[in-house]
């Protein structure tokens, strides 16, 4: 059985420890191919050398780096698995694809740009290099049974979804990818949407706003609308519209999964044993991932169903900055959210 060589860029610290700054995904990662018996993680990069000798403590990695540049030209590696800040994922990504490596799992957001998000496809695609984004929650057992629950009759025929979270560009990205999920990839037609900066916020070192409102329309007229803000809430995660019923996934203070259908006496909850967060996602993502790379099919979280999510997200800036709706291919090239804050045209000066 071949080995694939497997190697981390961005270590951090494990979530809800001491001094972590973020979730500490390559931990999560390290456990994905540490299930594996075609996977030996052989080193792992940071620039903080503390980060980096607690990661080879806990997960079995001989060696680390502080210049991932260095591993990638040593360890000749086969999959390499990026989880750093956004704005560090483009150069990243473009490197390790340079460096000969096979296969890329990238943490999410794609990136503060639209074009650098499809300049990291385009150059894998280029030379022949798996990429993909950590959209996990693909392999969550809400999400695939709403998804069967939308397609089997349950609820006659999908009409539109539904969802809330705090931004567009760092959660939202999580729900513009399931509304796709949902809706079995259908290409998105438009977008039209509006943005709101009343006080400076930023994740993962990328600048977010402070109210949102998506409105999709896809190529098979299923409709959508995410709305964003930190007390955005429309009484669960997702929704599920058709017409004959309801799916609502991660009901606040309720179910993982209920379902009303026409013509029953209230709701029904689906009976579930996993929950909308679980770490055992991404270790079934890098599964699908592998098995992916060995059979030469698409992977479940290929780049080009990241990007159409990361489309939706840079769409509605867009139509923020046109102040009218935007038809989809979106054909820019940087962050219009990004661009209006440097203009000062939006920002907290609007008070």
């Amino acid at each position: 059985m071949v080995t694939l060589r497997v190697g981390i860029i961005g270590c951090g610290r494990p979530w809800r420890r001491e001094g972590t700054t973020g979730f500490g995904m390559g931990h999560a990662h390290a456990r994905g191919y540490g299930a594996r018996s075609d996977c030996t993680l052989v080193a792992c990069a940071d620039i903080s050398r503390e980060n980096a000798e607690a990661f080879i403590r806990e997960h079995p990695v001989p060696r680390y780096y502080l210049d991932y540049r260095e591993m990638l030209e040593r360890e000749k590696l086969d999959l390499v698995s990026i989880c750093t800040w956004t704005p560090l994922h483009a150069e990243m990504v473009i490197a390790a694809a340079e460096a000969g490596v096979k296969a890329i799992h990238c943490e999410k957001p794609m990136a503060p740009t639209f074009g650098e998000a499809k300049r990291m496809v385009e150059v894998c695609e280029a030379r022949g290099v798996q990429l993909t984004f950590n959209h996990q929650r693909r392999f969550g057992g809400p999400f695939r049974r709403a998804r069967e629950l939308a397609h089997d009759g349950t609820i006659g025929q999908l009409v539109r979804l539904e969802g809330a979270c705090p931004n567009l560009f760092d959660w939202g990205t999580h729900w513009f990818d399931m509304f796709f999920f949902y809706n079995r990839e259908t290409p998105a037609e438009w977008v039209m949407g509006q943005i709101d900066v009343r006080e400076e916020r930023k994740v993962f070192g990328v600048p977010v706003e402070t109210q949102g409102l998506s409105y999709i329309r896809w190529q098979n007229g299923v409709e959508g609308l995410l709305v964003t803000g930190h007390q955005a809430d429309i009484g669960c995660a997702n929704r599920l519209i058709g017409t004959e019923g309801v799916i609502e996934v991660g009901v606040k203070e309720g179910p993982a999964l209920r379902v009303w259908k026409q013509g029953s006496k209230g709701w029904e909850t689906i009976p579930l044993k996993e929950g909308l967060h679980d770490t055992d996602y991404v270790i079934r993502a890098i599964a699908d991932l592998v098995e992916a790379l060995k059979a030469g099919r698409e992977p479940e979280l290929s780049a080009q169903r990241a990007l159409q999510a990361t489309e939706l997200i840079f769409a509605t800036y867009e139509s923020s900055r046109r102040r009218g709706r935007v038809d989809l291919p979106l054909d820019i090239e940087d962050s219009p959210l990004l661009a209006l804050l440097e203009a000062e045209e939006i920002g907290p000066s609007e008070k």
